[in-house]
């Protein structure tokens, strides 16, 4: 039996028997959207399908440096941080190559915590496309710089003067790839083994850059395949003392790192929602509606796709991030991108996305604002011509410029709380404000360079 074939408690279990396993490892994903888990004995595990398990509820109690929260409700020294109920999810069976007697499996939070949880905020979303007759497509691209370095290596740095895998810009380079071979062979291999196919990898203009795009899925094993890419990607790096970042911007001199999300929606007859021959671009006027949501929406859910204080160094005029919520076609200076094609790759490019989101969140933010256009008709504004860091746009489509306004956006969107419930809304930008707060208290090194002396 292979892991794709797991689909029920009892797959599981099989699996487990036939490959005589002792131990099985579990994660879970937390709102900054790293991987929290443990290895579990077979009895614990085979019990755990059948009622769940405990997990300490701090892991949606702390940053992603384990720091408490002092502003949330769900959890806190006020509650004690007793166990969350998890549930483990029997179709996510994986193999990881390097542990041959290992599975892994993901889980979600239940319960009180579901609320709160990743990726069941991902899976309301999709039931509400499926309520509306769709079925959602997704596929995620990361940026990413590799370094030769290692933890040890980047902290006695300080994080400064990191050697990159290969200097120079180089995008999309044969002479790269072919250097590098046995590095890109293993990551490649690694995305089948793992069932998170990489559809592309080439390196980005900069040096030690890569893209990886992912294969697309329906709209939550897009989410699965993006968020164990991210882990395992750096998993696989690290394995080769190499460092995999995906922060949305390490240095002022290089472009950031995005994490665009390429959406498309099905009916229930399979057929494609978006395309329409006799229009425009080819563009129906469900894709029109469904991007016309996603633009008015933005500045509201911004928080959501680009969610730490880094991301908003990204979002910068001239460095490939848009800074409005414009759209255009083919136009990657715009913050959403129409992508006209067959009815098969008829797409719309949600482009704001950092690759430091959480993939659950961002595909949330980036499928449910959609959902919500068509279902309330909203046409989006003219089509950006040209390159739009130079153009004009009215104040409604001007994004947050920092965490903390985009945290204050997000609390006061009704929108948002009708697609992601009020409790996620509280919870998620309670957490960002967080973040805003813990950065404001540190001194830079900016700060030092400008100050210290002369002032």
């Amino acid at each position: 039996m292979q892991p794709s074939d797991v689909k029920t408690a009892a797959d599981a279990i099989k699996i487990i028997e036939e490959r005589n396993l002792t131990h099985i490892k579990v994660g879970v994903f937390d709102i900054d959207g790293i991987l929290r888990g443990k290895y579990m004995s077979k009895e614990k595990f085979v019990s755990s399908l059948k009622n769940g398990f405990g997990f300490c509820d701090v892991v949606v109690g702390w940053d992603s440096n384990d720091q408490l929260y002092d502003n949330t409700k769900i959890t806190g020294w006020h509650s004690g941080y007793p166990d969350a109920q998890i549930r483990i999810i029997p179709s996510s069976c994986r193999e990881i190559p390097w542990e041959a007697d290992t599975l892994f499996f993901l889980c979600e939070f239940a319960e009180a915590h579901e609320a709160v949880c990743p990726r069941a905020v991902l899976r309301r979303v999709l039931a509400r496309a499926e309520k509306m007759g769709f079925k959602v497509y997704a596929g995620c691209e990361y940026e990413f710089f590799v370094f030769e370095e290692t933890p040890d290596s980047v902290r006695q740095k300080r994080y400064t003067d990191l050697k990159p895998l290969t200097p120079g810009y180089f995008g999309y380079s044969v002479l790269r790839n072919s250097t590098h071979a046995e590095f890109y062979h293993g990551m490649l291999a690694m995305g089948e083994a793992m069932r998170m196919n990489i559809e592309g990898l080439h390196t980005e203009t900069g040096p030690g850059v890569l893209e990886a795009a992912l294969s697309v899925s329906d709209g939550l094993e897009a989410g699965d395949r993006a968020a164990l890419f991210k882990t395992f990607a750096k998993v696989f790096a690290q394995r080769h003392d190499l460092m995999a970042t995906f922060m949305a911007k390490w240095s002022m001199n290089w472009p950031g790192q995005s994490g665009h999300i390429h959406v498309s929606l099905r009916d229930k007859a399979n057929k494609t929602v978006f395309f329409d021959a006799k229009q425009p671009h080819r563009m129906s006027k469900a894709m029109r509606h469904f991007i016309g949501g996603q633009q008015k929406l933005m500045p509201e859910i911004l928080g959501m796709v680009a969610s730490s204080v880094n991301s908003y160094t990204r979002l910068i005029p001239g460095f490939w991030a848009p800074t409005e919520a414009t759209i255009g076609v083919e136009n990657r200076t715009t913050a959403l991108r129409i992508i006209p094609g067959s009815e098969k790759s008829q797409r719309v490019e949600y482009r704001v996305a950092a690759a430091d989101s959480n993939p659950y969140i961002a595909l949330a933010a980036a499928i449910g604002s959609g959902l919500w256009g068509i279902a309330n008709k909203i046409e989006p504004e003219p089509i950006v011509e040209g390159n739009a860091y130079a153009q004009k746009f009215p104040a409604r489509l001007a994004l947050p410029r920092t965490l903390w306004d985009a945290a204050q956006n997000l609390k006061k969107s009704k929108a948002a709380r009708e697609l992601f419930g009020d409790e996620f809304v509280d919870h998620f930008a309670a957490t960002r404000e967080w973040e805003e707060r813990e950065f404001r208290r540190h001194v830079t090194d900016w700060e030092l360079s400008r100050y210290f002396e002369i002032i």
